[in-house]
């Protein structure tokens, strides 16, 4: 006897998620600060403007961008990850058009603001919430190939473009790179991500390993109750305390890698040297990405931060004994690998505490304070520098911030839902 009513909906394999979100990821690669790297120089010349003034415009669009991205969360939570992609897939690039056709400042910040709002935050989130909504064993795991993957694709990018541009000039470049996120993006959305939706689960509970329930093929989520409002997981601190973790990495990684042939420049490498110090910070970045996600379904997320904080904090302690040779390597791989870990973490952390029920809007918030902690970090290094006429107390200072925050996570409570704490002064009054 056929079941009657509607039928259940089948969730989409773990494989074909993790792929075309890793793609989503990739693609946001024009967005990113590498990305917009390319450009800068002709932008520059072309307009007819000076350098500092298009570096403003790009922090105004920056933390303009980041301003958006806690709606776009909140968007993903009630409208699903399949129309909000296509969305910002044809946001991002109609703003990349705009970038293609600006004459002055004005238009250059309002692209800014678009690519860096619907790129380097709404592609990333959705990436990572994708993954997160719609798989439970081993989410940490795929959520570190996701990142890996992706961000070996955003690596790609600078080099791409910097072809491009030579052959079509920068402008071209710009609208070809539209053209790649709409043909590419916009299938993704209506077939990659096809049947993606809140699986009902329960968060982790303490004294428990970190494995969640089986995937399960459940009826539409919006028919399972959220076991953590969001009001009540802005209360927790350890909430606070990985978003502050978070944009720490962001804010320290923008500007060491911003200023590096300058930093570098100052322990007596070439600019050459330098520039190839991109390289192990690449590769180790994509094997703790791997590493930290699997391990966060063993281990506690709590812990994981705390360890690449204390990696950032160690390999910026470090940079006065950095030279030619393996020291520089080891110096470019730790901080590779520490800001790598910190987004796997991260990326883990939030549903194995508090589910998927607000994943979107919680994504939206940290990504939001993330983003925007890249738009001040290399300015913060640049007036240290200025003050001290050398690198090396404002590194160490961005060291020291980062040990305070993996002690401030360290410390921070371990999360008791509003469900089982009910429970529990239940059973007192009883």
């Amino acid at each position: 006897m056929k079941p009657t009513g509607s039928p259940a909906r089948t969730a989409p394999s773990p494989a074909r998620v993790v792929a075309a979100s890793a793609l989503v990821l990739a693609l946001s690669g024009p967005g990113q600060t590498a990305g917009v790297s390319v450009f800068v120089d002709h932008l520059v010349t072309d307009l007819d403007v000076s350098r500092s003034a298009v570096s403003l415009a790009y922090m105004c669009g920056t933390l303009s961008g980041a301003l958006a991205l806690p709606w776009l969360g909140r968007a993903v939570d009630r409208f699903g990850v399949q129309r909000v992609l296509a969305a910002v897939a044809l946001g991002f690039g109609g703003f990349l058009v705009l970038l293609a056709c600006v004459q002055g400042l004005v238009g250059l910040t309002a692209g800014f603001v678009g690519v860096r709002a619907l790129g380097q935050g709404g592609m990333s989130l959705i990436a990572s919430t994708a993954v997160a909504i719609s798989v439970t064993r081993g989410r940490g795991t795929l959520l570190g190939l996701t990142t890996s993957a992706g961000s070996a694709g955003i690596s790609l990018f600078p080099l791409v473009a910097e072809q491009v541009v030579s052959v079509l000039g920068w402008r071209y470049t710009f609208a070809a790179e539209a053209l790649l996120i709409w043909v590419v993006v916009l299938p993704l959305a209506f077939w990659g991500l096809r049947g993606v939706a809140r699986v009902p689960e329960r968060t982790a509970e303490p004294g428990r390993s970190g494995e969640l329930e089986e995937p399960v093929h459940a009826e539409p989520a919006a028919t399972a109750e959220p076991e953590w409002p969001l009001r009540a997981i802005v209360r927790t601190s350890v909430f606070w305390a990985l978003t502050g973790a978070v944009a720490c990495s962001g804010l320290v990684s923008t500007a060491v890698f911003f200023h590096q042939i300058a930093v570098l420049g100052e322990q007596g490498l070439t600019p050459t040297q330098a520039a190839a110090n991109f390289l192990p910070q690449t590769v180790a970045g994509l094997g703790s990405a791997l590493l930290f996600g699997s391990a966060a379904d063993r281990v506690s997320p709590k812990a994981l931060m705390c360890a690449a904080m204390a990696m950032h904090a160690l390999a910026l302690t470090l940079l006065p004994l950095v030279s030619p040779g393996l020291a520089a390597v080891l110096y470019g791989m730790a901080l590779g690998a520490a800001a790598s870990g910190a987004r796997a973490v991260e990326n883990a952390a939030l549903p194995f505490y508090f589910g998927t029920a607000n994943l979107g809007s919680l994504r939206g918030v940290t990504q939001s304070v993330a983003v925007a902690s890249t738009a001040v970090g290399p300015i913060l290094l640049s007036l240290a520098h200025e003050w001290a006429g050398s690198y090396r107390p404002g590194v160490l200072g961005l060291a020291l911030l980062c040990a305070l925050m993996a002690v401030a996570v360290c410390f921070a409570r371990r999360p008791v839902s509003p469900r089982r704490r009910a429970a529990g002064a239940g059973h007192r009054r009883s």
